[in-house]
This record gives structure tokens, C-alpha cells and sequence, in this order.
């Protein structure tokens, strides 16, 4: 179940995003200003080399270098004769996802004031924060009227889906053109919001900028290791007992982390979210929170989410009820997404059924990799093929049909639709007698099997499809398709 509420805040060592939260809860300005001092305005060059010196990465899944963003904007400014635009990127909408949500509600001013830094070194016209809900709004709001910011601050409301967070679908937003990435790839560095030179960032990347700031190179690297210095933001649901964002060195064993949040011994643990990788238990006793670390022993840091399964729940029915939400999260602009993520969702349920070996996943799986706009389709394929790697002994099982005797508990903390109404095709087969007419309406999403009837996934029909299936319900001569609600 998706979770509605902010989780508990925890850390492990000293405190840094998260000072003050026992004391304060939510940090007001004054708040703020006790726990972490005041700051002023960085000149460009002195921004760059602390951004370098600390090697700040991106937090929110991609880990791109800070400052290679930053010096490219500013190069832009300069060649083009034009202004900036800073982005900050807290739309979030990985569901497994919260820990930007907690700096909204209880750190607002952390998020401004790195925000604010990178604005006043480009000159920037504009500050433009996108968030995909209610959740940390009107924290951030309140934050705003507290405090004068160097330009004008706007907060924009995008849809709350798993893209959202995707780089150019933010700026497609803001720029009122439909929330998706864009078809081909461009560099908000050369023209973002507004066509300017725009500086994009996920929310705890200004976050951790505002803290090195105010504390220089040296004390900041005091923590974490040398290959990433810091501290980092994890988000532990899951099967956990005590579920929390988790504030942690960099270097960290990962098991201290399971222990806090009170994990139980579980076939394997997502690590990254749901465009990450699943590791073994022994590959998390062993493991350290970094991107180094986990990539190690075969995981991904990624946006910091850590989701651990319980024993008593079917790991390859969790990884699979995922690849089906992933597949209708596709934007539905080029064809290895739009058609090949029904095919790898329909791979894995074929797989898990026991109805087919794990070559069928491997191969819808090598259809969309690299081939897609943005990243959607390499994570979605590097998701499942993790799952069919580290659950290979329940595969064994679920290959002789009986499977692995364990029920769907639904841990991964999938949403509904984004209409809060998902519904799938069903087919009567006392009624259809294989005209083809549907797959002919929506072959996108249903195909015809070698005697002529129609096939299609068990996921919820996609956003972009949901027309054309409602059309080939209609001109279903015998009335055997139907559209029901997902459950």
C-alpha cells in the first residue's frame, strides 16, 4: 500500500539535512537560522570549486556532478547573451519515495537556500520549484513568506506520476506543454523553462550545496568517505517494522541502516526504487551505503530507496505487479516504451506463471534497453531482470507450477492510476471467437496468438491507451471484451 503520511525522520551519526528536527520538528526561519547559521551569497567561481571539492552529485537517481551542470549554465549565459533559470526538482514521483517530502515539511529553508545560492552565481531571473502534490506545498509556501529570496520564486504542481521526476518533463511542465520527457534529448542547459539557460536539480542536491556552504569543504568531507564525502538521504519502506527516512554517512554498512528500521530476514531488498536493482541478504550484510558500495555487490543507490520483503511474501509477485505499474507509466511517445514495456510486463507474468522460461523475460527485455527518449525503459528492464537474477531459487519453483506457495503482499507501495481509477481488459472466452477486431482498434496493447485470439497483459490498461480499449470493448462483435477495474 502507497503510504499518505510523512515518515518518521531518523540518523545514524551526526546529523546534518536533519539537525534540529528533535528539537524543532519543522524548521521555521528563526528555527532554521539557530540550527544552522546564516549565509550569505557565493560568487560563481567560489560555487564551482566547492561544488567540485565536495564532488556533489545529483540525489535524485542519476548522481550527475553538480558542477559540470552549473559550469555548463553559466557557459550558456555567457555564449548565448542570456539569462538563467535554477529549477529545483522536488516532484518526487517515485511512490517509494520521500525523503524530499521531508526536507519540504520540516527543511524547507535548507532547499531555498541552495536554491538561492546557485541563483545569485548565474544571475538567475527566475526560481521555479516543482512538486507533484500537496504533501510538502504548504510547508514550502509558508517558508517563502518567511524569507526575501534573491529572484522571484514560484512553486508549479505537476502530475503525480512515476515521470514526473524525469528532468524534461519537469521543464515540459513548467512550460505548460504536456508533463512528459521530451521526444528527443536536449540540454536544459542550453534552453530550458522559457527557452533559457536553465539549472536543474533534485531538492536535496541544493539541500546538501546550502550545508557545505555554510560549513566549507573540509568539515563537510569530515563525514562520508573520500570517493563520496557527506551524508545521504534514504528512504526505508518495505517490509520494514519502522519505516523512516534515514539520514547516514556515506560508507555506512548497509545492515546498521536494516537494523534501525527494525527489517526482517527477507528473500532480497529493492535498493535504488523501482528503476534500481535487488540484492541478495547476503549481499546487504556485506554492503555499504555509497554508490561505490552498492554497486559492489550489485545494487544501486540511486535516489536513496531501500525496500526490503518480508519472508512471507512472493518476491517475484511484487517484482511483477512493478513491471506492470512501470509498463503504464510509459509516456507513450516512442515505440520500445509505448510497446515494449506491455511486452517485458507480460514476459515477467508468463515467467512468474510458470507459462514460460526466464529467456522471454531477457529478451523483451533486451528490445528496450538503450532504445528509449529517456531512462524509463532501461530502468524498467534493469528492474526486471534484476528480480529474475536474485529470485532465481523461487523461479525454479514457480517454473513447475505450483509456485512458491507464498501470497502477493504488496509491499512495494504502488499507487493507483493517476485518475485513482486503473482498470484492465477482460475477455469472456465462451463468447469471443477470435475476429481480430480489437487488435486491430489498439494494437499497442493487444496482439493476436498463433490460432488468431487476442493476448494482452494482465496490468492496467495505460493512461495513453485507455480510448482504445474502451473503443475495442465497443466494436467487440460477441461483447466478450470488457473493461473492469483493476484491482
Amino acid at each position: 500500500m502507497m503510504r499518505t503520511t510523512v515518515p518518521p525522520v531518523a540518523c545514524v551519526g551526526e546529523p546534518r539535512l536533519t539537525a534540529g528536527f528533535a528539537e524543532f520538528g519543522r524548521l521555521d526561519l528563526l528555527a532554521h537560522e539557530e540550527v544552522h547559521g546564516p549565509i550569505g551569497p557565493v560568487e560563481p567561481a567560489a560555487l564551482l570549486r566547492l561544488a567540485e571539492a565536495i564532488d556533489l552529485k545529483g540525489k535524485g537517481g542519476a548522481g550527475f556532478p553538480f558542477a559540470r551542470k552549473l559550469r555548463a549554465v553559466l557557459e550558456s549565459c555567457e555564449r548565448q547573451d542570456l539569462s538563467a533559470v535554477v529549477v529545483v526538482n522536488a516532484t518526487e514521483g517515485e511512490p517509494a519515495s520521500w525523503k524530499d517530502k521531508v526536507l519540504l515539511t520540516r527543511a524547507p529553508h535548507l532547499v531555498l537556500d541552495g536554491a538561492a545560492l546557485a541563483a545569485y552565481a548565474l544571475d538567475a531571473e527566475e526560481i521555479v520549484i516543482g512538486v507533484s502534490d500537496d504533501v510538502g506545498r504548504p510547508s514550502l509556501t509558508e517558508a517563502l513568506q518567511e524569507r526575501r529570496m534573491p529572484v522571484p520564486t514560484t512553486i508549479v504542481t505537476v502530475p503525480h506520476r512515476f515521470i514526473s521526476g524525469e528532468g524534461g518533463a519537469l521543464v515540459n511542465g513548467i512550460n505548460g506543454l504536456p508533463h512528459i520527457p521530451p521526444g528527443t534529448k536536449k540540454r536544459s542547459s542550453d534552453s530550458g523553462v522559457n527557452g533559457l539557460p536553465t539549472l536543474l536539480s533534485n531538492a536535496e542536491t541544493y539541500a546538501q550545496l546550502a550545508v557545505a556552504a555554510r560549513i566549507g569543504p573540509y568539515e563537510y568531507a569530515a563525514l562520508g568517505n573520500d570517493d563520496e564525502p557527506g551524508t545521504v538521504l534514504l528512504t526505508v519502506t518495505g517490509a520494514a517494522e519502522r519505516p523512516a527516512v534515514v539520514e547516514c554517512a556515506a560508507g555506512t554498512p548497509l545492515r546498521e541502516i536494516l537494523e534501525l528500521c527494525e527489517v526482517p530476514d527477507g528473500p532480497g531488498i529493492l535498493m535504488g526504487g523501482y528503476h534500481g536493482k535487488w540484492i541478495t541478504p547476503e549481499a546487504a550484510a556485506r554492503a555499504e551505503v555509497s554508490r561505490k558500495g552498492l554497486a559492489a555487490v550489485g545494487g544501486a543507490l540511486g535516489a536513496g530507496i531501500i525496500v526490503p520483503l518480508s519472508p512471507d511474501t512472493c518476491p517475484l509477485g511484487e517484482a511483477a505487479q512493478v513491471v506492470r505499474y512501470l509498463a503504464g507509466e510509459s509516456a507513450g511517445q516512442c515505440g520500445p516504451c509505448k510497446m515494449g514495456l506491455p511486452d517485458l510486463a507480460r514476459a515477467v507474468d508468463l515467467a512468474v506463471s510458470g507459462s514460460a522460461p526466464v529467456e522471454v523475460v531477457r529478451a523483451a527485455a533486451g528490445d528496450v534497453k538503450g532504445r528509449g527518449a529517456c531512462s524509463h525503459p532501461d530502468g524498467t528492464a534493469r528492474f526486471a531482470l534484476s528480480a529474475m537474477e536474485v529470485f532465481a531459487e523461487d523461479l525454479r519453483l514457480h517454473a513447475t507450477g505450483e509456485g512458491c506457495g507464498k501470497r502477493v503482499k504488496g509491499l512495494m507501495g504502488l499507487p493507483g492510476a493517476p485518475d485513482g481509477n486503473p482498470q484492465k481488459l477482460t475477455l469472456d472466452w465462451s463468447r469471443c471467437d477470435g475476429h481480430g477486431l480489437c487488435a486491430h482498434v489498439v494494437p499497442d496493447f493487444i496482439r493476436l496468438d498463433g490460432n488468431g485470439y487476442p493476448a494482452f497483459p494482465a496490468t492496467p490498461v495505460p493512461t495513453w491507451l485507455r480510448q482504445g480499449a474502451l473503443k475495442a470493448v465497443k466494436v467487440c462483435p460477441e461483447l466478450a471484451l470488457r473493461l473492469v477495474k483493476a484491482e
